[in-house]
């Protein structure tokens, strides 16, 4: 228990010395096992965790995915998204704000990361909401809670890491996103809604488009329906697994960049880069999480705290709400995949010991990082658009985020008192 704990505070002093966090728990778990088993199996556990990483073919999902949104961001559909959206929504107040949660719902559809999605959305819904008059607040809340879409909403690189470290189906993963997804989704259009009711100086009105106007926009996104329908209709369905799922949105997604004419040499290798650098990031967070976890369960902390958690007599339902509060603290202070990574080898033995299904949890997972992301001081979706666009000041960013924050909350709540949003969609997959 000790040797965990101090393991623990080692890795927030390494990050406090501004060391990357992947470097951190890397070291931390390295020494560690050295301390505690000896330098051979250190190096040969070391040795192991690099290989079976780098070589898992399960995790070759991740650059599939990630290239797949980056061919999508490339093609121009972002605009296509919000333009469809805002034929349907712009004439409500706030409508350009509907529509950005909107575009960034079906966004995250092809996407799977927060961050691209609420960076791609900035570039293509602010300039629209600040020559409308739209208050900053409002325009950088709604982008940021809209970006978090990315990752409930399938497919999900948060899904994908937390079915490999839990040894969780994906598919059925992927599958419990849409529901809650959605419903967030309608969360953060009322929290738009709710905003633009209480003071309407933060939106006008928009013009109402007719239904010629909006048939005339579905068709701009054709492409993106018909990549969803297979890449995802696939893998529900049975016909091919996350992976083969990933291979074909990727090659998907580049023909139809391709036949947009939006490709040149110069672009695929700026694709290639970017895909290559965000995977490359990742792999070297879930190396050095893997090799922490390791130490962490030669220890004896995840059986005491297992055993501590009983004997403290809570109901399940009340010790999962307290993990997710743990969570929420948690997502203030620290980057939101660090703290996944660093405390799953914690709690997950728990949540399964307690009798409840690990799809779920992962969902529950899902959301808290969704809230962290926008929560300040350190939510990286605010930082994004505070380095996208700086004419908005980053105090205006944080006060516009926190209604958004709440919805998130009581959608988490709403997560935890009906499972079965989350379990249903799963339940009919073979």
């Amino acid at each position: 228990m000790i040797e965990a704990l101090l393991g623990f505070a080692a890795i927030f002093a390494l990050a406090l010395l501004r060391i990357p966090l992947a470097f951190a728990m890397g070291l931390v778990g390295f020494i560690g096992m050295a301390t505690t088993r000896g330098m051979l199996p250190a190096l040969t556990s070391t040795a192991q965790v690099v290989q079976e990483t780098g070589f898992a073919y399960t995790l070759s999902v991740i650059p599939l995915f990630i290239l797949m949104g980056n061919f999508v961001a490339r093609a121009g559909l972002a605009h296509e998204l919000f333009q469809a959206a805002y034929a349907f929504v712009g004439h409500l107040r706030g409508g350009l704000a509907h529509a950005t949660v909107a575009a960034c719902a079906g966004f995250g559809a092809i996407c799977g990361s927060s961050i691209a999605t609420a960076a791609t959305m900035s570039r293509v819904a602010y300039p629209s909401m600040r020559k409308l008059g739209y208050s900053a607040s409002l325009s950088t809340g709604a982008m940021a809670a809209g970006g978090t879409l990315g990752i409930m909403i399938p497919p999900s690189t948060i899904m994908v890491i937390y079915g490999i470290i839990t040894e969780t189906h994906i598919g059925k993963l992927f599958a419990a996103g849409v529901i809650p997804g959605l419903l967030t989704t309608g969360v953060l259009m009322g929290v738009i809604a709710l905003m633009t009711a209480r003071d309407p100086e933060h939106a006008p009105p928009g013009e109402r488009s007719t239904w010629p106007q909006r048939w005339q926009a579905l068709r701009g996104i054709w492409g993106v329906l018909l990549l969803v329908f297979v890449v995802l209709g696939g893998i529900y369905g049975g016909l091919f697994t996350a992976t083969e799922g990933a291979g074909f949105g990727a090659a998907g997604a580049f023909l139809f960049a391709l036949a947009r004419r939006r490709l040149t040499w110069a672009i695929l290798f700026q694709v290639l880069v970017e895909s290559a650098r965000t995977t490359a990031m990742l792999f070297t967070l879930l190396i050095a999480a893997t090799m922490f976890a390791n130490f962490v369960n030669l220890t004896t902390m995840p059986g005491e705290l297992k055993e501590w958690i009983t004997h403290l007599g809570l109901s399940p339902i009340m010790i999962i709400a307290a993990m997710m509060l743990i969570y929420v603290v948690l997502g203030t202070v620290m980057e939101e995949l660090t703290m996944v990574l660093l405390t799953i080898p914690l709690f997950f033995p728990i949540v399964t010991s307690l009798g409840f299904d690990p799809v779920w949890f992962g969902v529950l997972i899902v959301m808290i990082v969704q809230i962290g992301l926008i929560s300040p001081p350190v939510g990286m979706n605010l930082f994004v658009l505070n380095a996208l666009l700086p004419e908005v000041g980053l105090g205006q960013i944080f006060r516009g985020c926190w209604p958004f924050v709440g919805g998130m909350v009581l959608m988490l709540i709403v997560l935890i008192a009906f499972p079965q949003l989350s379990l249903w969609l799963p339940s009919l997959m073979r």
